[in-house]
């Protein structure tokens, strides 16, 4: 069965802000059945984060490393709030609060349990969204001046697994409050003192990461820096540690293997379809520009709406599907900062210089003839190539670990979303071709389709693209395993033993 994305179109940022009242339902009319799909109170949430997550990435330019730190907690949150009303599950961080006798384990319950969890870790990591958190609460029917730390009332457990859970994580290595030694004392800075080798305009080690200018909305050019470069040190949700998952090292500088791979990107370029074009815009910038984490989110949620998922279903699937992206990112960045290596732009530039090679030359001009050291990613000016080491690819490694959490989960790779994009929108606007139907037929397609859109697009050459999928199917796997444990489950599929 195919369906079509649910964020494809600005009709659904109104459609689904609403839901039913968490008072008024099947608990209180044995009539009425339980809430499933983008009805269940869960969703609802689900979809506040999602708001909440694009709004940052509006006021802050995208952050994905932070963002999905964010996401990661919120639903951990949902999860313990929910499961001291589930007969088997245990909480992550929430280990001192009974689990409620059977007959207080009531779906209205749980929904005011995750209502309050969720509205004050959203507060939380999202203030500048409170108002529109506060109008859920009440029109779910809940008071969001209800602050009860009571363990016996469904309120007081979500106020104290989102209590919990934001302490616990106050001092995880994110310097959420620029306060880690060695930072700058901002918010989220780095506190290693990461230089990188090559400056802005000298390459002086091809194998290293350069970064590049971006030009801001007055046309000026600047140097964004490289992004949250401690990353690796955060702690990371369910995985033991950043490096246990680290691959071995990209293709050396001079190998054919390499040499290979510079061709390819070169190749892909000169040669994008329109499918290819929107398929690099729509995982650069995919559902309301939410970023990696949060655009596997809007993914659990077509996962939702396809199923008919209940509120249960829904806190177990998000909770699993973030902890993926969350640990994805810190495992990710860990390989990044240990190799520091070069992205296809200095790359390109290197094997083709004063060569005649076709490719993209900007939005004026499109595809050319040009000399390889003129080459350049297929992306805006204002986000000409991510602000960080190449080595693994971040997409591929979310991509590739949350498509194999929703293989795990429901039991099926079977996907069948559809995405309707114009080819160029956000790249060239004033070279759009027509409407192209982008298809999603598995989880698993779908991971690759995004990993190979940062070759297509020249972010990345196949190396990243590979060992990133490989490393976020192995933490897929082995989160897995920590889920099932929490839900007190026997386990089933096995990972490595690492």
């Amino acid at each position: 069965m195919k369906f079509k994305l649910l964020l494809s179109s600005i009709a659904f940022l109104i459609l689904f802000v609403s839901g039913g009242n968490a008072t008024e339902l099947c608990n209180d009319n044995p009539l009425k059945t339980e809430p499933t799909g983008a009805d269940n109170v869960a969703y609802q949430w689900s979809y506040m984060a999602l708001l909440g997550t694009a709004h940052d990435t509006d006021v802050n330019k995208p952050r994905p490393t932070i963002t999905s730190r964010f996401l990661g907690l919120i639903f951990t949150s949902m999860f313990d709030a929910w499961s001291r009303f589930d007969d088997k599950a245990s909480p992550l961080y929430l280990k001192d609060v009974s689990r409620r006798p059977e007959t207080e384990r009531s779906l209205e319950n749980k929904e005011i349990a995750i209502s309050y969890a969720a509205y004050r870790t959203l507060n939380k990591f999202y203030p500048f969204d409170s108002k529109m958190f506060r109008d859920k609460m009440l029109e779910l029917g809940l008071d969001p001046e209800n602050n009860s730390l009571d363990p016996n009332t469904p309120e007081g457990i979500g106020n104290l697994a989102a209590q919990t859970v934001i302490e616990r994580r106050m001092h995880d290595g994110s310097n959420q409050f620029g306060e880690v030694e060695g930072s700058d004392g901002t918010p989220y800075s780095d506190y290693t003192g990461y230089m990188p080798v090559n400056d802005i305009d000298n390459n002086i080690d091809l194998k290293r990461w350069q970064p590049k200018y971006f030009i801001n909305e007055n046309g000026e050019k600047y140097n964004p820096g490289c992004l949250t470069p401690y990353w690796q040190k955060v702690e990371p949700l369910l995985l033991k540690k950043a490096d246990q998952f680290r691959p071995g090292p990209p293709p050396a500088i001079g190998s054919k293997e390499l040499e290979k791979e510079v061709q390819e990107v070169v190749d892909l370029q000169a040669n994008l379809t329109p499918e290819n074009k929107a398929l690099v815009e729509f995982m650069r910038d995919g559902p309301l520009s939410a970023q990696q984490a949060g655009h596997w989110l809007v993914f659990s949620q077509d996962v939702s709406v396809r199923d008919q998922h209940t509120l249960d279903e829904d806190v177990k699937m998000y909770f699993y599907v973030e902890s993926v992206a969350f640990d994805g990112f810190i495992a990710c960045w860990d390989a990044k900062m240990f190799y520091d290596f070069a992205r296809p732009y200095a790359l390109v530039h290197a094997y083709f210089k004063d060569k005649t090679i076709r490719g993209w030359a900007g939005p004026e001009k499109g595809m050319v003839t040009m000399k390889g050291q003129d080459w350049r990613p297929y992306s805006p000016a204002s986000f000409v190539c991510p602000s960080f080491p190449s080595y693994v690819s971040g997409h591929s490694t979310i991509s590739g670990g949350c498509a194999e959490a929703l293989r795990l989960f429901t039991g099926s790779d079977e996907f069948g979303v559809e995405v309707k994009r114009i080819p160029g929108a956000l790249t060239e606007p004033d070279n759009v071709g027509d409407p192209v139907v982008l298809e999603f037929p598995t989880f698993t397609k779908a991971g690759e389709m995004a990993g190979i859109s940062r070759v297509m697009g020249g972010y990345h050459i196949q190396s990243d693209n590979i060992e990133g999928l490989n490393l976020g199917r192995s933490i897929a796997q082995y989160n897995y395993q920590k889920y099932l444990e929490l839900l007190g489950e026997a386990k089933t599929e096995t990972n490595p033993s690492k």
